[in-house]
């Protein structure tokens, strides 16, 4: 059965080692299309959007091979072949390989992308970017075709940093002529990882983590070996879940750095939270303190990935709470499931109410999404009775096995 089934009323305690990040591998592999020879990638998470892409990249002609965690992509025989398939449509991801086909091959036909019913994420942003490189878009019967019979760098403003449209322009501007200059680009952690490794494999960057990127393109890139960093999300998912149900854990390797609005909101809300050089320690009885109102921002604000596990946490809070989701216009969809389990949760627009009621009781809910599903999954550590979330393949979409960390924790989890 493609399900998750949690009996509630257990503590967390014990250690986890944080996999590496799906937001952070994804365009990394994307980018080794770019390179005519062998990426070695490590601390590679086993998560079914990572088998999805190394599907797509060895349709085009990609020789990958993986041994435990560490992936070699050889790019050197890579053809134009038309981006379509479940690989693509399932995927918001595979939207990452535009800007390195353009790149490698200054044309690129794909379907669509997909991924998580989110609210509409359109493309236009990336598309309209890349046209002030030269690139030519012409969409019919829902794909699209890119060409750049001359692709060159320029000055482009993104309306809105948005991940996917900075990690493209990238993609796109180090095979370029010339100099590009990228403005309100992204801050994530992850674009500063895809231009650490574009950068080991030749590429001349500046400025990644910040609002301005600076591209000097043209340059021919080599192999490089590349280690993930740590999943800021999936650190985050564990440290919510420990203020959701209590206890005491270790979660080892977490970025602390990256994680600053999320370890400043579980202080606010009394957990105890230490940081070493090795990771982050949690101390929590579970938590009942509400907040008046927490925001989701791009980078360095709270992440709209972890609105789903709070507002979990926040179902069983003494108190209301306020979430207000600036980033996707759709992404209240957990909320009708808890409510099934007895939450009391009230959402209009782009704001969600949460009162606090004082038992949650498991039942049957659904996942829908990736993150929503992590979120149902910490509601059932924090229940009364089972819970079975069902869509567990959303979830195994960016945790590699949720289950087996949980169950390392104490928490009386099995998937099936």
């Amino acid at each position: 059965m493609d399900a998750v089934h949690i009996r509630g009323g257990n503590a967390l305690f014990g250690e986890t080692k944080i996999q590496g990040s799906k937001n952070a591998v994804l365009p990394v592999m994307a980018a080794a299309l770019l390179i005519e020879d062998i990426s070695i990638i490590e601390n590679c998470p086993r998560i079914s959007d990572v088998f999805r892409m190394q599907k797509l990249l060895e349709k085009i002609g990609c020789r990958v091979s993986r041994a435990d965690r560490t992936l070699l992509i050889d790019a050197r025989d890579v053809s134009k072949e038309m981006m379509e398939g479940e690989s693509v449509t399932g995927m918001r991801s595979s939207l990452m390989l535009l800007g390195a086909m353009l790149g490698r091959f200054h044309e690129v036909t794909m379907e669509y992308p997909g991924g998580c019913v989110i609210g509409r994420r359109p493309i236009d942003i990336h598309l309209k970017a890349l046209t002030r490189m030269g690139v030519d878009i012409e969409e019919k019967d829902g794909a699209f075709t890119a060409r750049a019979g001359n692709l060159a760098g320029n000055v482009i403003t993104l309306p809105f940093p948005s991940v996917g449209a900075t990690e493209n322009v990238i993609l796109a501007a180090v095979m370029a002529r010339g100099i590009t200059v990228l403005q309100n680009a992204a801050r994530e952690p992850e674009i500063v990882a895809l231009c650490q490794f574009l950068c080991k494999s030749g590429a001349i960057i500046e400025g990644a983590g910040g609002c301005v990127i600076l591209i000097e393109g043209g340059r021919k890139l080599h192999g490089t070996r590349f280690r993930v960093p740590a999943d800021r999300i999936v650190a985050g998912t564990y440290l919510l879940a420990t203020l959701g149900a209590g206890g005491h854990v270790f979660l080892r390797e977490a970025p602390a750095m990256q994680m600053n609005c999320v370890i400043w909101l579980a202080r606010e809300m009394g957990a105890e939270v230490m940081i070493t050089r090795e990771g982050i320690t949690v101390m929590t009885d579970p938590v009942k303190k509400p907040v008046s109102c927490i925001r989701t921002e791009v980078y360095p604000g709270f992440p709209t990935d972890l609105q789903s596990p709070l507002m979990a946490v926040l179902s069983k809070a003494e108190g209301k709470s306020v979430i207000e989701e600036k980033i996707f216009e759709d992404r209240f969809r957990i909320a009708g499931e808890l409510c099934k389990m007895g939450a009391c949760i009230r959402t209009e627009g782009d704001m969600a109410g949460i009162c606090g009621v004082e038992n949650l009781r498991g039942c049957l809910v659904n996942a829908g999404e990736l993150r929503g599903g992590a979120g149902l999954v910490i509601a059932g550590c924090m229940a009364q009775g089972e819970t079975t979330v069902t869509g567990r393949h959303f979830i195994e979409r960016g945790y590699e096995d949720i289950c087996r960390d949980l169950q390392d924790l104490g928490i009386n989890i099995v998937c099936g």
